[in-house]
């Protein structure tokens, strides 16, 4: 075992984080993370973390780069202060929507990112459902990629649906939703997403039979909720009983809550890798904790014991 566990955390979460250290029966650590009066952020780390094992909970979800500038002050602080193991805790990795060149002279900035984290100092990640699976790949240090399905899919075992069916909103989430529907006994569809030509409306098709089911539209990230909103409008069309929508990162940004307020969907559920203020609270959204799930993946990378053998 590695010398003592310490937890601290940005601004981004500090809810999640402190759940995460009452799982682990530890104190958050001691740091201030406060602002200059131009804007530049400033990092004091008021403990000694000499030899220390570090887990710093940050996710970058909005305002995004705020929160990545203070991951990687954080990081440089903790480094400087000689802590041994500096792991980097991003329940939510921003940017990580712009993974490959989608035209010519554009960035790929999750690599940009993963850049930048470990030239801060991190020693290691550990991620919650990548929007592409080959972000880990953008690291040269080492990843632990972490999946809330077995959150997620306890929540439905409870409800006890019955003629199930899971949906993808889009072909390439097809893998990510067979396995969400293979743990809780559905059948699979999907819907396929086509554009006829420039400047007219997506056509949506339905791909597997939904007529009469209740369906379960399954994604890692909602944003302005607009693809949800017609996924569902083409649901509906199809015959579908009860909708209900699941995701792990609820950006959930510009008028998302009212769109999904004015839907006939059942309940969006999702977890809070992002913290939702109390304008984005409604009774069709439920919040899921992931911290227990978390608690449990740093205290095993702490421990030098599997962290895959949680989702066998």
């Amino acid at each position: 075992m590695r010398n003592k566990l310490e937890i601290f955390s940005g601004n981004a979460n500090l809810k999640l984080a402190n759940e995460i250290c009452g799982c682990l029966k530890v104190s958050l650590g001691n740091a201030e993370v406060s602002r200059f009066s131009d804007g530049e952020i400033e990092v004091k780390v008021e403990e000694s973390v000499r030899g220390a094992d570090v887990f710093v909970i940050q996710p970058t979800c909005p305002p995004v780069n705020d929160n990545l500038m203070e991951l990687l002050i954080m990081i440089d602080a903790l480094r400087r202060a000689s802590a041994q193991r500096i792991t980097a805790v991003l329940p939510y990795y921003g940017y990580s929507r712009q993974d490959r060149k989608v035209a010519p002279r554009v960035p790929i900035t999750s690599k940009l990112v993963a850049n930048l984290i470990s030239e801060a100092g991190a020693n290691r990640v550990l991620l919650m459902d990548l929007h592409a699976g080959q972000i880990q790949g953008f690291f040269d240090i080492l990843v632990d990629h972490l999946f809330a399905t077995p959150v997620l899919i306890d929540y439905f075992k409870k409800k006890k649906l019955k003629n199930l069916v899971v949906v993808s909103p889009d072909a390439g989430g097809v893998e990510r939703a067979r396995a969400f529907a293979k743990r809780v006994k559905a059948s699979l569809a999907f819907i396929d997403k086509r554009r006829p030509a420039p400047n007219e409306a997506i056509v949506m098709n339905v791909v597997g039979e939904v007529k009469g089911k209740n369906v379960i539209i399954l994604d890692d990230i909602i944003d302005t909720g607009k693809t949800l909103i017609k996924a569902i409008g083409a649901l509906e069309r199809n015959g579908s009983h009860k909708i209900y929508a699941v995701c792990t990162h609820a950006v959930l940004s510009g008028n998302a809550v009212e769109r999904i307020k004015k839907s006939n969907l059942e309940k969006l559920v999702v977890t809070d890798t992002i913290p939702l203020d109390k304008s984005k609270i409604c009774d069709q959204i439920e919040v899921l904790s992931i911290a227990g799930l978390l608690a449990e993946a740093i205290s095993r990378i702490h421990r030098e014991v599997s962290v895959s053998s949680l989702f066998l």
